[in-house]
């Protein structure tokens, strides 16, 4: 086996009710399809043992959700301490595709006293992928029990990086973007299909979670998405997967969650909405 410096260590932040499987299986191929180095996969997933780096009871102890958009937001600034403050991690969203070679972004240079590497600026700084120097981010990031507490600390360390721009190492756009922003699909390098509301997965996901009479933890009006051609791979990438012998059932959480504490992305503002798919299919899900 190689070195643990020579093998990327990818974390990605996912849902832990099994909500996001379709995305998770795309994001492995893609990133194995390309890849030209080893990686090790980290799924960051809540979870109710105590023992996990990822540990919430929803009651104060461990990991704080309540301001959280999604059910990973701040596990993004706790990946460092995993890692003992040593080497290079990459975060990823789990709503990504790669269409290049992941070590064109995990062999970047990252300039002295820089955290992370990571697209735009300010309040167009990317943040669904980003690579930490974990030596760095020692001097950034909160100890980790203070970031478990903080219900803010998400929001507080993303404008830390948007207002300390000294700290990050600029990484183009063709890596990380937002939906494809406006860069041709030839050049496109990862897609973060971010936009929660146009994900490609939700062709999938929601017909699965229908019939596992499941509901799914977004729970705003689902729209098309605007570049038909990135959907296009992204289900390419799906068939292709399945056709290779990936399984959505490999990515199956063997201790599903359950319910959590997260804001709502029902912009009406309505916290007793019906849930996304009872909204889509009415009395047939529970």
């Amino acid at each position: 086996m190689l070195p643990s410096s020579h093998v990327a260590r990818i974390f990605v932040g996912c849902d832990p009710n099994d909500c996001d499987l379709e995305q998770m299986m795309v994001l492995e191929y893609s990133l194995r399809k390309h890849s030209s180095i080893p990686i090790e996969i980290e799924w960051m997933r809540l979870s109710r043992n105590p023992d996990s780096f990822w540990y919430s009871d929803g009651k104060g102890s461990g990991w704080t959700t309540d301001r959280w958009a999604t059910p990973f937001s701040a596990f993004r600034w706790g990946i460092p301490a995993y890692c003992n403050f040593e080497g290079r991690a990459l975060y990823l969203d789990a709503d990504i595709m790669f269409m290049s070679d992941v070590a064109e972004m995990w062999n970047h240079p990252i300039g002295g006293g820089r955290a992370i590497l990571a697209s735009g600026a300010g309040r167009e700084l990317r943040l669904g992928e980003l690579v930490w120097d974990c030596a760095a981010a020692k001097a950034v990031v909160p100890d980790i029990h203070q970031l478990h507490r903080d219900p803010l600390g998400h929001k507080k360390l993303q404008n830390f990086f948007e207002e300390n721009p000294h700290k990050v190492q600029p990484l183009g756009a063709e890596y990380s973007n937002i939906d494809g922003d406006d860069i041709p699909l030839e050049q496109l390098k990862a897609v973060h299909y971010s936009k929660m509301d146009t994900q490609f997965s939700h062709q999938f996901s929601l017909p699965r979670l229908q019939a596992e009479q499941k509901g799914h933890w977004f729970d705003g009006r689902i729209e098309p998405h605007p570049r038909q051609e990135l959907a296009d791979v992204f289900e390419q990438y799906y068939h292709e997967a399945i056709a290779a012998g990936y399984s959505i059932d490999d990515y199956r959480n063997p201790e599903v969650f359950g319910e959590f504490n997260k804001q709502s992305q029902n912009t009406s503002g309505n916290k007793k909405r019906k849930p996304l798919l009872k909204r889509l299919f009415g009395s047939l899900v529970s």
